[in-house]
């Protein structure tokens, strides 16, 4: 149980916004640092201070067995199903899992309030972090938002509420943070639903690159890359736009994910106590890991309204991988009839359910080891965990 009386901390002024963050330019812009929480900064920051052992042990009771292949990818865990709601949530971006945990959690009790995101009243994707008290609040943040989120700004409204259960959904970076400040909240009990997070990007960024890829850029309403190598774009017409990965215009959105995005090792949210995502199960389905007791009891109270099938896996990685480290980092683009037709291929006979988020990980770990390498080379054997390490370790990296 989380200490109700914390120790008592310095409250530090908080930064401005527009202030420069202690990580500089690998800010994810979590929101720490627009509390006096920042006090905490210097090990809280996933990008000052990685260390994954001592939270995962410290939120799960042990850290990850990286001998174990499953374990060594997704983290501390006790089960992992894929799932789905029998009945889904009107104009959620899946099914709606995650807002039902919320809800759920809310008319039951558990909770007094769940930290989530919903939009700013001026920008469909600009994020504004909330305190929920209510269904109605919570079901008005569903649908992802794909830019960087200041989650953690409203940690002094729960100090200062009184509250004293708190759910939070976040992802990996905010989540890392919030592990360390936890203590220091007046919690009986905390709540961590996490979801996996990779490639973020500033609003402007965002802005580039709906222009850039869609053909419709201002009636988009969410988007995700999806297991079947395709980008889909959801519009206000209920219509689905896809663009293959592989027509990505790679040279013009090189540049257009955030520095913080491109040096993160925590795509599957290893700290949370549970997870929903969707990279590990079948198209259409939502992948769920439970990471401890705490996560177990989160999804005991939705069971009843889900379909839920074993995770599986199928194809091989490796070379669709490996073949992909210098196709990013020369910025090749395939013609669209082209990249068209490897999708269709790749669909078919390439890697499939935790398979597919192997890919997906081996991928962007890849990549941003690199990033990292070339570009805060004194950072690279602290930052990047022993995890991701083994990880990277198995492909042949460019200079």
């Amino acid at each position: 149980m989380i200490s109700s009386n914390p120790p008592k901390h310095q409250k530090s002024k908080a930064l401005k916004p527009s202030s420069r963050r202690p990580a500089k330019e690998l800010c994810s812009e979590c929101g720490l640092c627009d509390t006096y929480y920042i006090h905490y900064v210097k090990d809280a920051c996933a990008f000052l201070n990685q260390q994954f052992d001592r939270l995962e042990t410290q939120s799960h009771g042990r850290s990850r067995n990286l001998d174990d292949d499953r374990e060594l990818y997704f983290g501390v865990h006790q089960d992992m199903i894929a799932a789905r709601k029998v009945q889904p949530i009107e104009g959620a971006q899946w099914t709606g899992i995650v807002s039902t945990i919320a809800c759920e959690m809310l008319k039951q009790g558990k909770v007094e309030g769940v930290v989530c995101v919903q939009n700013s009243p001026t920008d469909r994707f600009g994020p504004q972090p909330v305190i929920a008290r209510t269904p109605e609040e919570v079901l008005a943040a569903r649908v992802n938002k794909p830019t960087l989120s200041p989650n953690l700004s409203v940690l002094e409204q729960v100090e200062q509420s009184g509250m004293k259960r708190l759910l939070v959904i976040g992802v990996g970076c905010q989540i890392q943070a919030l592990r360390e400040v936890e203590k220091n909240l007046g919690l009986e009990k905390l709540y961590v639903l996490g979801t996996p997070c990779v490639d973020n990007v500033t609003r402007a960024g965002l802005q580039k690159f709906l222009e850039t890829t869609s053909k419709s850029p201002e009636t988009v309403v969410h988007y995700e890359f999806m297991q079947d190598f395709r980008v889909h774009f959801k519009h206000e017409d209920g219509s689905i736009e896809t663009v293959p990965f592989f027509g990505l215009n790679t040279k013009k959105l090189k540049d257009v994910f955030a520095p913080s995005c491109m040096s993160c090792f925590d795509y599957t949210n290893a700290l949370a106590d549970l997870v929903v995502g969707y990279m590990g199960a079948p198209f259409g389905w939502q992948w769920i890991v439970v990471r401890n007791e705490t996560g177990q009891e989160m999804l005991d109270w939705v069971m009843e309204q889900l379909e839920t099938q074993p995770v599986a896996s199928s194809g091989d990685r490796r070379q669709a991988v490996q073949q992909s480290i210098p196709a990013y980092d020369n910025a090749v683009t395939l013609p669209m009839w082209a990249a068209k037709l490897m999708g269709v291929v790749i669909e078919k006979i390439g890697p499939k359910g935790l398979e597919y988020a192997r890919f997906s990980i081996d991928s962007h770990f890849t990549r941003n080891y690199l990033y990292v390498k070339r570009n805060h080379p004194e950072k690279l054997d602290r930052h990047v965990p022993e995890f991701a390490k083994k990880i990277v370790g198995q492909y042949k990296l460019p200079d």
